[in-house]
């Protein structure tokens, strides 16, 4: 459906994301879809990350990024307030004032004149945006920024659909349509008996809950990636992907246009090293900015990393390298002099960049959904180390269903020793299977591009999205 001018000037759509990177860059991916296709796009945020966002990219203003307006509204905390310190009083706060301020920001800026607000667009973590927007009559989409499998899975453990683990037996496999027999080490911790995370299951359970509210489900995914799993809800509670939502240098456009922010500064001199390696020999080793390793969990990649003798690129946060060789707190210091003609250690990196560059061979990741599907938008094998949330079912899908790599698996201890690393390394490189991984790899980077180009799976989704958007505000429904 064009938009006319006239309608160009009215039709908004209000984004509305937790502050966090990998929160806020899938929707701000989106959004730019949306402008590309005639809407007015804006996200609103809290307020403490303003002040991050003037320097967070090259695209960034104070009230703007990628011509997406920004809006900010209070968490009902100051802005030096640690609010990682009490995560669950943190999001409980911002569960009572979250709702009255976004409220509030809405009357200011769309009651009124032609600035008409068509559809909000929320994320999982702030499940009373779906609220906010049903008191104010604007229809609600949820952009799901995990995979649909996690979408299904939770779906129906939290509508009691399905049997999942117990306390009474914790360790029964899981039967889901579209998903191999998942395993409890398969499962997101999240659903658990041992589950002990506090706030964040909560949200997914309100999700989940008052789907209802929702007019629209999205997935930062696409169609020919899970095609199995989506087709298995759409009787369900349809999912209708829309990725990936990767930068669009990854799916062959505009290599200068990166659209998001990074909240660390990269360590852009790693680049120049990698143009000085073989190409796919490199290995790549990031865990993103959530997840710390135990000494010991240090010493079993560095202990690989040395054995194998492939050069190597790991990002280790500063925190995290020991500045003496006692000392406590992760890399071992000695680690970096005795590989230093091998690799190099930073601690932050252009990851899209990083997996774009031919000399990248495999990806040992955490699993979070975004480095995942940067990885597969870049045809990069992975080696999965999973540690929490979605991140053991991303793993189950690398290994077993997208077939594009291994996964570590830990000794009864929970402890994955260094031949454990050493091994999966050498099965991703050189292994019998290790065509097969970069096979599969190459395979999805190019229906990825597919997919979000024009006329492609994700687009058509996307110009349906628009469609129905746009005729909801001619009708009034």
């Amino acid at each position: 459906m064009a938009l006319n001018h006239e309608q160009q000037e009215e039709i908004h759509v209000l984004m509305v994301a937790f502050a966090s990177q990998g929160h806020i860059n899938p929707l701000l991916r989106l959004g730019n879809r949306l402008v590309s296709k005639g809407l007015h796009v804006s996200l609103a945020i809290t307020e403490v990350f303003q002040h991050r966002v003037a320097n967070a990219s090259s695209s960034t203003t104070a009230n703007s990024i990628a011509g997406i307006q920004l809006l900010f509204f209070s968490d009902g905390f100051s802005v030096d307030y640690n609010r990682g310190s009490n995560l669950d009083y943190y999001m409980e706060t911002l569960g009572k004032v979250g709702p009255i301020n976004l409220s509030n920001l809405i009357k200011d800026h769309f009651h009124g004149g032609k600035r008409k607000l068509s559809c909000i667009i929320n994320n999982p973590f702030v499940p009373w945006v779906a609220e906010v927007a049903a008191e104010n009559q604007i229809p609600c989409a949820m952009l799901w920024i995990q995979p649909c499998a996690l979408y299904a899975i939770y779906h129906r453990f939290y509508n009691n659909l399905n049997p999942f683990p117990t306390l009474t037996n914790p360790e029964m496999s899981v039967d889901l349509p579209g998903l191999p027999l998942l395993q409890t080490q398969d499962l997101p911790s999240f659903v658990l008996p041992s589950n002990t995370f506090g706030s964040l299951p909560k949200l997914i359970a309100e999700t989940f809950q008052n789907m209802k509210k929702l007019k629209w489900v999205l997935g930062n995914s696409f169609y020919e990636l899970e095609k199995e799993l989506i087709d298995s809800m759409e009787e369900l509670c349809p999912i209708r992907p829309v990725g990936p939502l990767v930068p669009p240098s990854l799916l062959g456009e505009d290599q200068n246009l990166d659209i998001g922010i990074d909240m660390w500064k990269p360590e852009e001199s790693c680049m120049e090293w990698l143009n000085h390696q073989t190409p796919s020999s490199v290995i790549y080793i990031s865990f993103g900015s959530l997840i710390m390793l135990s000494d010991q969990q240090f010493e079993s990649i560095a202990t690989a990393l040395k054995n194998n003798n492939h050069p190597f690129l790991w990002v280790v946060k500063g925190s995290e390298i020991r500045r003496t060789s006692d000392g406590t707190g992760g890399l071992p210091s000695e680690f970096l002099e005795e590989t230093k003609d091998q690799g190099i250690v930073v601690p932050w990196s252009p990851q899209t960049k990083v997996l774009a560059h031919p000399a990248v061979a495999c990806f040992l990741t955490h699993c979070g959904w975004n480095s995942m599907l940067e990885a597969v938008a870049s045809g990069v094998p992975m080696i999965a180390y999973p540690q929490w949330t979605d991140q053991p079912t991303n793993a189950k899908l690398i290994a077993d269903v997208l077939k594009v790599g291994v996964r570590l698996r830990p000794e009864s201890s929970g402890v994955i020793t260094a031949e454990e690393v050493e091994k999966c390394i050498k099965e991703v490189m050189v292994g019998a299977r290790s065509e097969e991984f970069k096979n599969n790899a190459v395979e999805f980077k190019r229906t990825a591009r597919l997919a979000s180009a024009e006329g492609g799976s994700s687009d058509r989704n996307i110009q349906v999205l628009v469609d129905e958007i746009v005729s909801s505000c001619s009708t009034g429904v």
